[in-house]
Formats: structure tokens, sequence, C-alpha cells
């Protein structure tokens, strides 16, 4: 085979100049294929507002409870109330809950947690409108545990200091009766530490419900609006697709039928 045979060759695997396609080949195609862009647009649209219109929406329901306190701040640690939520109360409400409206399963969780450096507890259900009732219930249920369990500590510990109240006041009268050369120390020591006691007992302060399954403002989740705006881009785009696809195609029918 001599160079001119090869250059021949090589001339034969070259693409013609007609397969070229300029800006205004491209503009043509859209041109052309503008009502099947406007369908697959319109299909795309249409189909993403029917979904956003039946999406169910979904709020997030917030209760806060207030823990106990006392001299030295919170009766009990948030953290620890948090945990026994988590750990004691959750299975058995859940399954009382179950029982009670014969379900088979909750349609929505409850987190519980304790924003920083606050002695606040709060519980958070997100769900729809449908079942607020169902979620009330739940963190009405979830908050009277822990009020009751919080209360039990508080009148314990509200107990033990009026006890040593008692202690103090007997010893400070015993001293105020002695004639011994301590006395008036002993009953300055015992006035003061009575007065102590007592400002604890003072600082005590029940927990409190600050509020139970308030419901946001806004859905919680992907908004329709973004729905919309995310479905008019897609929409867009395989409209624009549509078109070149089925331009190749019609070509690709037209060559093989040149051919055959």
């Amino acid at each position: 085979m001599n160079k001119h045979d090869v250059s021949q060759q090589s001339a034969n695997y070259r693409y013609p100049a007609d397969d070229e396609i300029s800006l205004v080949d491209l503009a043509k195609i859209l041109i052309k294929r503008w009502k099947l862009m406007v369908a697959i647009f319109a299909v795309v649209v249409l189909a993403a507002l029917v979904y956003a219109l039946m999406m169910e929406r979904s709020y997030e329901y917030v209760s806060i409870y207030q823990v106990a306190e006392q001299t030295s701040g919170a009766l009990e640690p948030p953290e620890t109330v948090v945990a026994m939520v988590t750990n004691l109360y959750l299975g058995p409400v859940t399954r009382q809950l179950l029982s009670a409206e014969d379900l088979e399963r909750l349609p929505f969780d409850v987190s519980v947690s304790n924003p920083s450096d606050t002695l606040l507890v709060r519980l958070i259900s997100k769900s729809s409108e449908e079942h607020e009732a169902l979620v009330e219930a739940m963190h009405t249920t979830f908050l009277e545990r822990i009020k009751a369990g919080q209360q039990s500590q508080l009148n314990r510990r509200r107990d033990d200091l009026e006890r040593q109240l008692e202690s103090v006041q007997r010893s400070l009268e015993a001293a105020k009766e002695s004639s011994s050369v301590n006395a008036a120390d002993l009953v300055a020591t015992y006035a003061k530490l009575a007065g102590e006691i007592e400002g604890r007992i003072a600082q005590l302060r029940d927990g409190q419900v600050a509020q139970t399954a308030v419901q946001s403002l806004e859905p919680t989740g992907t908004g329709r609006r973004l729905i919309m705006v995310l479905a008019t881009v897609l929409g867009g785009l395989l409209a624009v697709m549509s078109a070149f696809f089925m331009q190749f195609a019609v070509a690709v029918r037209e060559s093989l039928a040149e051919g055959g």
C-alpha cells in the first residue's frame, strides 16, 4: 500500500463538514421541537404541583419543662432528666399510648434534649396536624412523669432540711438556757446555721411546665415553594434534553432509511 492509498483511506475517516452543529442549528432544533418542550415542561410542573398540594405538611411540636431548683442550682441535672425520659419513660409511655389508641406504631417520634446552659428539658415531635392530639397526649404524659419524679425528690429534700432545722432549733433553745461560758457563742452559731437552713428551704423551687406541644409557626421539611422551584428547573432541563434526543432519534431513523 503506497502513500497515496494511505492518505485516501485517512480522508475517508474524516467527518464531513456537514456534521458540525452551530449555535444556529441548536436554536433551530429548539424552535422546531417547541411543542415537545412545552409538553414535557408542563407535565413535570403539573406533576410537582399536584404532589405539593397533596403533600402532608408536618409541623414541629415542642414541650418545655423547667427542672426544680435549690440553692446550688438544679435539684437534679437536666441531663439526668433527659436520660430518665429516654431510658425509663419512653418505652412504657409509648406502649401505653399504642394500647389506648389501638395503633401498631406511632406516626411520629419524640426527641428529648437539654438546651445548653439552661435548666430546661425540651421534648420535640414532628407530625402532621392530623396527629396533633396524639402528640399532645404523649407529651403531657411525659411531663407529668417528669414533674412527679421531681416533686418526689423536692419533697424529700425539703423534709431533710426541715429535720435539720428542727434539730438546730432544739440545740439553739438548749444553748439559750445554758449557763456555760460558751453559751453565747453557741447561740450565735446555731442561730446562723438555722438562718442558712431556712434560706435553703426558701430557695427550693418546684419544677414547672413552661409549654405543652406548642405547634411551630411554619411547616418543617421541604416547602411547597421550593418544590415548585426545583420542578421548574428540572422541567426546563428535561424539555431541552427531550428536544435534542428527539432530533437525534429522527436523524438516526433517516440515516437507517437511507442506508436501507
